[in-house]
């Protein structure tokens, strides 16, 4: 017989309520046995707002990503690239401006003008006219003569029937003549040697027509000061004058007796204010002097475009070429700003909707266009400065298209070092930029937080406040509180 009665089953059922007991980990207390204090009240708003900040904080960070960087063989295999560029030349006619591609694999492209726009620019450097697109230089026509330059003159009693003019002579042929055309040349340049009869030739048909024009030259080595104060930069350059003044533009046309008589014709009665119908007549030649009688002695150029380079070492050149001129080296200024200059493709669309939503490429290596709005000062002639840049691509794989293609997560970083080189006198000064092609680059990989370790710190911000919060509560209820007798 059990000695304790039914107590043996109540025992039993208490023993399970007190192990359940000893698990609950969220007790309480009866409110009866809480106090509110006011220190209490204030530490649970400071409790409230600190998790708030800090869960702001955490959510934020966890949207965000990290760019992490390494360094690797280059594993691109693209053959080629595509160079993007953007120049302004202050003191170079857009008729002059050459592109030249060369590089170590044999390349040497001249006077490229495929996808290359050009456009004028005014006396401060802003553009005024476009100047063409994919334009080559146009071809001038030489007139041959069965006469030799001596036999034109031995019909002039041996005298040349052109004036030559020297700083001695020069005012008195502008006073004489308020309308003149002059031919600056040189003795060694070979288009210079070829105009020499048709510009005697010429000579003689004004005289014979009786139109009121002096005709003159000046030859630029014997009298290189005159040269240089009309700013001559190439040879021959036919100029008009009027009481000694020049107005541009010079002449460009075909180089004949009958393509200089016509053009003088025509500026003469322009400037008497000639007939309508002797302008009606020259319709089209008559247009194209309008749209170009109010250029400057140099005005500038913005020349801009795109190739497809060698990823090899290679260079562009910029430089001042005709292909029926000589250009005076002595007069060659290669002032230039490089607006824009970089390697690879345009960036692509997804790359601006992704960079909305943080950076999408790190700043640290967004060195793809250095030289942007650079200015380049050449202070002296016979000298031009030379860009030597190394490229190193970065690939950042997140920014590849959904289509599969990885062109768009290439970037291609340029360092970029520039000096000024002197040239010799006889030559003629160029832009130059040169690359190299790193066999390094930089792989940037996007390094992204877990849902769970959000979650944890979560709680770990929950908790960690909580607990410091109300430790520091009952501290201060410790020291704050008056004591008991």
């Amino acid at each position: 017989m059990d000695i304790n009665g039914g107590n043996g089953y109540n025992n039993k059922g208490g023993g399970r309520r007190v192990v359940a007991g000893t698990t609950d980990f969220y007790r309480r207390l009866p409110s009866e046995m809480t106090e509110s204090t006011k220190v209490g009240v204030m530490m649970s708003l400071l409790s409230i707002a600190t998790m708030v900040v800090l869960f702001l904080c955490e959510t934020w960070a966890f949207s965000r990503t990290r760019i992490r960087s390494s360094v690797e063989i280059d594993t691109n295999v693209e053959a080629s690239i595509r160079l993007d560029f953007n120049l302004t030349l202050y003191d170079v006619h857009c008729d002059f401006v050459s592109v030249d591609v060369w590089d170590t694999l044999g390349t040497n492209l001249q006077n490229v003008t495929k996808d290359i726009t050009k456009w004028r620019l005014d006396d401060v450097g802003q553009k005024q006219k476009f100047h063409g697109r994919n334009t080559q230089q146009r071809q001038v026509k030489h007139q041959e003569h069965e006469e030799t330059l001596q036999d034109i003159h031995d019909s002039n009693g041996g005298e040349p029937h052109s004036t030559d003019l020297s700083p001695q002579n020069s005012q008195a042929f502008y006073t004489a003549h308020h309308l003149a055309m002059v031919d600056f040349y040189a003795p060694w340049c070979i288009w210079c040697q070829r105009l020499a009869p048709t510009w005697e030739k010429f000579a003689m048909e004004v005289k014979e027509k009786r139109i009121d024009l002096g005709v003159g030259k000046v030859d630029c080595v014997a009298h290189q000061q005159m040269c240089k104060d009309e700013r001559v930069m190439a040879f021959p350059t036919l100029r008009w004058m009027e009481d000694g003044k020049a107005v541009m533009p010079d002449y460009r046309g075909d180089r004949t007796v009958d393509g200089l008589v016509e053009y003088a014709k025509r500026r003469v009665d322009d400037s008497k204010g000639g007939n309508n119908d002797n302008k009606s007549n020259n319709g089209d030649n008559r247009a194209l002097a309008n749209n170009e009688w109010d250029e400057d002695h140099h005005p500038g150029c913005q020349v801009s475009g795109h190739l497809m380079v060698n990823r090899v070492p290679g260079n562009l050149h910029v430089e001042a070429k005709s292909s029926h001129h000589e250009i005076n080296s002595a007069m060659t200024n290669l002032t230039h700003r490089v607006n824009h200059l970089s390697f690879g493709p345009p960036r692509a669309p997804n790359y601006n909707f992704m960079a909305l939503f943080g950076d999408a490429f790190p700043a640290t290596y967004r060195h793809s266009n250095p030289m942007k709005g650079k200015f380049y000062p050449s202070a002296e002639y016979h000298t031009a400065f030379h860009h030597h840049m190394k490229i190193v691509s970065s690939h950042a794989d997140y920014l590849a298209s959904s289509r599969g293609s990885s062109s768009s997560s290439v970037v291609y970083q340029i360092l970029e070092e520039s000096q000024v080189v002197v040239y010799e006198v006889q030559e003629i000064p160029e832009i130059k930029f040169l690359w190299d092609m790193s066999p390094m680059s930089v792989s940037l990989t996007k390094e992204g937080r877990r849902w769970y370790e959000y979650m944890t710190n979560l709680l770990a911000i929950i908790g960690g406040t909580y607990t410091t919060l109300g430790l520091i509560n009952a501290t201060l209820l410790k020291l704050f509180k008056p004591k008991r007798l």
